[in-house]
């Protein structure tokens, strides 16, 4: 997987887990969920992301493995 879909999955879990912690532990758990929130909202904004960072120096690779598209070539848009 690539950087991108491994930031995806991190922030979608650490998301679905503060909201779990603070509706079974305690309140307090919504503050993870609004800094992933502000950190994701930031990240859109400055295209800066620590978590990026952090799995470039794993060696995580940023290129996700997509085909490229051939030039005039049809693209599917599902039924039509």
């Amino acid at each position: 997987m690539c950087t991108e879909r491994w930031i995806r999955l991190f922030a979608g879990s650490m998301i679905l887990i503060s909201l779990a912690l603070a509706h079974w532990v305690s309140g307090w758990w919504y503050g993870v969920t609004i800094f992933v929130g502000l950190n994701l909202l930031q990240s859109s904004l400055t295209r800066f992301c620590p978590l990026e960072k952090v799995l470039q120096c794993a060696g995580v690779s940023s290129a996700c493995d997509r085909p490229a598209a051939r030039p005039g070539a049809a693209v599917s848009r599902g039924k039509e």
